[in-house]
């Protein structure tokens, strides 16, 4: 997964709750991690501790955009959600397939 290393994705109530508020699944989540998914760093929200952002498409190629940050060498999902379309095309078009 882009070079960063993790044993696996960390959850619990307040992190499964707050992801899944906007309909993306506990599964869909992490289906995009095991999926090679676009990682950069959320430099606009990182204070506390280092945030990223992923994007990534689920099985059924529904485009799902995740903050997340790693705690104890695990994923820490904090919010995740479906992009809009515009968003989609922006991303395609400022992401080139290899």
């Amino acid at each position: 997964m882009n070079d960063m290393n993790f044993s696996g994705i960390q959850w619990d109530k307040g992190n499964r709750a707050k992801c899944q508020r906007h309909g993306v699944t506990i599964a869909e989540i992490e289906y995009i991690f095991q999926n090679d998914p676009g990682i950069a760093p959320d430099l606009a929200h990182s204070q506390a501790e280092t945030r990223f952002f992923a994007i990534g498409k689920t099985g059924k190629a529904r485009s799902v955009f995740i903050v997340f940050t790693i705690r104890e060498a695990e994923i820490r999902p904090i919010s995740a959600r479906y992009m809009h379309e515009k968003e989609v095309f922006r991303y395609e078009k400022e992401t080139p397939n290899p």
